[in-house]
């Protein structure tokens, strides 16, 4: 099973990042994306999606939650199902 790694500033080219935005690693290649949300459900300001191309069979694909630390949970729970 492959590690997955959560991070703000080695995958932005652009160079712009910020404590509420984090890109998914998978051995070194962008497969997520966990960040607080513009608009979402109240109580779950979290987003996390997994990047177009990286769905596989796995679902969910997105969802919310209350906190960064959730997200990532639900996150890694979807990955994970091969």
């Amino acid at each position: 099973m492959s590690t997955i790694t959560v991070t703000g500033t080695v995958s932005r080219l652009s160079g712009d990042w910020s404590e509420d935005d984090y890109d998914v690693l998978c051995q070194g290649a962008v497969v997520g994306r966990i960040m607080k949300a513009a608009a979402a459900p109240v109580g779950t300001p979290w987003m996390w999606t997994l990047a177009f191309g990286q769905h596989e069979d796995r679902t969910p694909t997105h969802g919310y939650a209350a906190t960064r630390e959730a997200a990532m949970a639900a996150f890694a729970k979807s990955w994970r199902r091969e």
